[in-house]
């Protein structure tokens, strides 16, 4: 038995799997996802990061853990003080303190160093300057230690064997002030009696538990951001999207990350109520979802949400399916700028439990949809790898046995053809 621990933006997760695969406990404990204006996202740090984490233990209960490791979002940061206590705001991924301009990938953009940058700057006295699993293997295990792949996407900030001392010297930083690096899958503590095992990015969990590793094959973790990679076979750049290696071997994932995702679906549901999806597949107006700006493809911080082609016929429940279906379309429009050909997409994350969110998935592509059976993708993968730092496992590639399809959703033939004409317009209003 192992466990896996996901820091998301709006909770933290916890399972406990069996050398199969299967969940056999499972935890939750939200925390507040704090917007303090239009251009800023941050978490209470001691409450997400280092007490969600320790709570979400606790609450699987005694299931027996060989060992332990945590997924995290990337870019994150705070500042710590000495006892790896954080004492500023955790500072999240698009937030405009760590804005830089570029349209690179999270390991090229730069953002990890703007946040550094604002933490030194602001909180000189720190002991330290952390990302979320540093401050969560703290807490679990008693250090500050992140693991290589999270490490690298802070490039330039490291180099890849270890902190780069001039971009830290430029930031007033020193490298003591940093946390221990150690490559993923390696023993770094204990948690009791338990192996603490090198945290990962929470998007890596997700892909080796996933079972999108065929070309022609998309994996959509439908989170508080919206994801989606589509598997091909060899490196391709495109304008505007990221380029990424798979876990898988001999395998490449190219495509972005949008704020379509839950962040601006949970807003648009409570700001329309539930309501019904209308009768008539026609009857449906368009979302532009950017609330907080754009990621891949535009990397557009200012754009905004708006709502179009509203009349008298529209009700909530109209309105509500626009929301979801501009989630599809920002799917759609990526995996046509990649120019691949989709055969199937793999649905993970916490969305994939909201049957309308899967089914515009379908309408919207054309695409059927295989759900995972365990949403929580990033900490069953972060529990596959804790195997790793105990010999139970040898590569991180094995992963892909653990995937498990609870159903198939099919598009249906009347939504989708009324959502290919609203796909037009939609790609009509973004540009």
């Amino acid at each position: 038995m192992t466990v896996g621990i996901d820091i998301g933006t709006t909770s933290v997760k916890a399972v406990a799997a069996d050398g199969d695969g299967n969940v056999v406990a499972r935890a939750r404990v939200p925390h507040r996802l704090l917007i303090p204006s239009p251009d800023k996202m941050e978490h209470d740090a001691g409450q997400a990061w280092r007490r969600g984490p320790r709570r979400a233990l606790a609450a699987l209960g005694d299931v027996g853990a060989q060992a332990v490791c945590v997924a995290s979002m990337i870019p994150s940061m705070c500042a710590v003080n000495r006892r790896g206590v954080p004492i500023s705001p955790g500072l999240l991924y698009g937030d405009e303190r760590g804005r830089t301009g570029s349209s690179a990938n999270p390991g090229g953009s730069g953002e990890t160093v703007a946040f550094l940058q604002w933490c030194a700057r602001e909180y000189p006295q720190a002991g330290g300057y952390w990302p979320a699993p540093a401050v969560a293997n703290c807490a679990l295990a008693g250090e500050g230690v992140v693991d290589s792949m999270t490490a690298m996407a802070a490039f330039p900030l490291y180099t890849g064997t270890e902190w780069d001392a001039a971009t830290l010297a430029e930031a007033g930083v020193k490298p003591s002030q940093m946390p221990r690096v150690e490559i993923n899958g390696v023993a770094i503590g204990k948690v009791g009696d338990a192996v603490l095992g090198s945290s990962t990015v929470d998007a890596i969990g997700e892909q080796l538990v996933a079972g999108a590793d065929d070309d022609g094959d998309v994996l959509v973790i439908c989170g508080t951001t919206l994801i989606m990679w589509a598997v091909i076979p060899e490196w391709r750049e495109v304008p505007g999207l990221w380029t990424v290696p798979h876990t898988a071997p001999g395998k490449i994932l190219v495509g972005g990350a949008s704020n379509a995702g839950g962040l601006f679906l949970n807003w648009a549901s409570k700001l329309l109520g539930r309501g019904d999806r209308p009768a008539d597949p026609r009857a449906v107006p368009v979302w532009v979802p950017y609330v907080r700006g754009e990621r891949t493809p535009f990397h557009d911080p200012t754009r905004r949400a708006s709502l179009a082609d509203l009349d008298l016929t529209h009700n909530g429940g109209a309105a509500r399916r626009a929301a979801f279906e501009s989630a599809g379309f920002v799917v759609r429009h990526h995996l046509e700028l990649a120019g691949v050909e989709p055969r199937r997409i793999v649905a993970t994350g916490g969305g994939v439990r909201v049957e309308e969110w899967v089914q515009s998935l379908a309408d919207c592509t054309g695409l059927p949809v295989d759900v995972v059976a365990v949403p929580e993708g990033g900490a069953l993968g972060a529990a596959f790898q804790a195997r790793l730092a105990v010999g139970l496992e040898s590569q991180m590639s094995d992963g892909s046995r653990w995937a498990r399809t609870a159903r198939r959703v099919e598009p249906d033939p009347a939504w989708a053809t009324a959502c290919a004409g609203r796909y037009e317009r939609f790609r009509e209003l973004v540009g």
